[in-house]
């Protein structure tokens, strides 16, 4: 039987709308349902640090909001690369998620040859926080301010040792941005992460460091170290009497800062899901006051926001990198 022409139209025109529809159904139930299953935060270094913790704190809020459990997992080595590269590897569904943090654009020109595109392949989520590092000095250096330190390193070119968490890290970058803009001489020495670091700095074998304020605060007020500045914008809580690098080195701003992402094409319905639980975090008291614990001021953001934040630090590093001839090693 032939249809007649004006039946067959809308016939053949819900065809077409119906998978649409199903489509658009599907999309949108991606957030009601998620998270059905367990989520994994993947950070790239070991358990213990900072990073690691800030893993922990926020993955507990998540557990505890949506009800399925956000499990921290520590994937070691290049600089973090090896966990970011995993997460650009899963799938897409939000179920595998990475804890970034500054060394992730600071990656993205010391590993130009990486297997991936930081910038590309990894979709901002959410900020967590900055935290300030501290510029500390052994006792021994009788500088006790920025400008009389700048000026006991110009008397004494190259004789003074700055102590680095290891190659990326905020404090090595902190340090080479402070003596580029500083004009000052120090000779790095690297260290596989700040707790050695900070052990040789206590003893006197290197004489100043950028270490966060987690790892150097309980030194500073036991008089085994003495604080100079703090590298962020604004003074830090931890240390309210500590002047900033910017006040004696205009325009020196760093914080080591955090967030989550998550493999590029993940479900923006499921972005938009973590996105403001995550925020809802950052306001609640007894989160803010954990992060403070850490040194931590939360910075809520969107995705978009956190995805410029993201391209002004690769672009901010890549000029300290290039200028200093950094390479991995």
């Amino acid at each position: 039987m032939k249809l007649p022409r004006r039946t067959l139209c809308r016939t053949l025109l819900c065809l077409a709308v119906v998978p649409l529809i199903a489509l658009g159904l599907a999309s949108s139930g991606h957030a009601e349902t998620y998270p059905s299953r367990p989520v994994h935060l993947i950070v790239g270094v070991a358990a213990g640090g900072p990073n690691d913790t800030v893993a922990r704190v926020v993955g507990q809020w998540l557990s505890d909001r949506l009800g399925q459990q956000f499990v921290v997992e520590n994937r070691t080595g290049a600089g973090g690369n090896i966990a970011t590269e995993g997460v650009v590897h899963s799938p897409a569904d939000g179920y595998t998620l990475l804890l970034t943090t500054s060394s992730n654009a600071v990656n993205v020109t010391l590993y130009e040859k990486s297997n991936f595109n930081f910038l590309t392949d990894i979709a901002s989520v959410a900020a967590i926080m900055r935290v300030p590092n501290v510029m500390v000095v052994n006792p021994s250096v009788p500088a006790k301010s920025v400008p009389e330190f700048i000026a006991y390193a110009k008397a004494n070119p190259g004789k003074i040792n700055m102590a680095t968490a290891g190659l990326g890290t905020t404090p090595q970058m902190s340090g080479e941005l402070f003596k580029q803009m500083a004009g000052v001489n120090l000779v790095p020495v690297a260290y596989r992460g700040g707790a050695p670091a900070l052990v040789d700095l206590i003893a006197g074998q290197v004489q100043v460091m950028f270490e966060p304020t987690i790892s150097t605060v309980p030194y500073v007020k036991a008089g085994k170290l003495r604080a100079l500045a703090v590298t962020s914008a604004m003074r830090s809580a931890l240390l309210p009497d500590v002047p900033t690098v910017g006040d004696s080195v205009p325009g020196y701003e760093v914080s080591q800062w955090y967030g989550i992402g998550a493999p590029k094409d993940t479900p923006p319905d499921v972005i938009e899901k973590l996105n403001r639980e995550i925020n809802a975090g950052l306001t609640d008291p007894k989160l803010k006051a954990r992060l403070a614990e850490l040194g931590g001021v939360p910075i809520p953001m969107t995705p978009a926001e956190l995805g410029k934040l993201v391209a002004e630090e690769t672009e901010k590093w890549a000029k300290v990198i290039r200028a200093a001839n950094i390479k991995p090693e």
